[in-house]
């Protein structure tokens, strides 16, 4: 999980990285991230901006470092960083969230189905249980 988060957002996904390094995913984040969530007793690993040097989330993104990006921008260079990371999320085919509301949802989900093996059912058979 790629996290890239304004310094507002930052005692609440400190939070939604516990739980996610809880469920066995690597956390990556920017910097300033990183430290703060370091500081916090989450273990996770810095990746450079876009806009300061390389490597940076963009490569990590295109190289498959990536399953989830959080990305929560601030500001008119953050959007301009922000906005080029989440087109390489589009073109990768990664989920990303811009609300911790959203990341929160979809940790949710993805502790909800932890360890289940999905059922896939046709239309019929659901509605043949109505």
């Amino acid at each position: 999980v790629f996290l890239t988060v304004n310094d507002h957002d930052k005692p609440a996904a400190a939070e939604l990285a516990r739980r996610f390094h809880g469920m066995g995913f690597g956390i990556k984040a920017t910097h300033g991230t990183a430290s703060y969530l370091r500081e916090r007793g989450v273990p996770c690993d810095a990746v450079h901006k876009v806009s300061v040097a390389r490597p940076h989330g963009i490569d990590l993104i295109k190289n498959g470092g990536v399953q989830l990006l959080v990305n929560t921008p601030l500001g008119q260079r953050a959007q301009k960083d922000d906005e080029s990371l989440r087109q390489a999320a589009i073109s990768h085919r990664i989920a990303y969230t811009t609300t911790l509301s959203a990341a929160t949802a979809a940790c949710d989900a993805i502790e909800a189905l932890a360890g289940r093996t999905p059922e896939v059912r046709s239309i019929q058979e659901w509605q043949a249980q109505l």
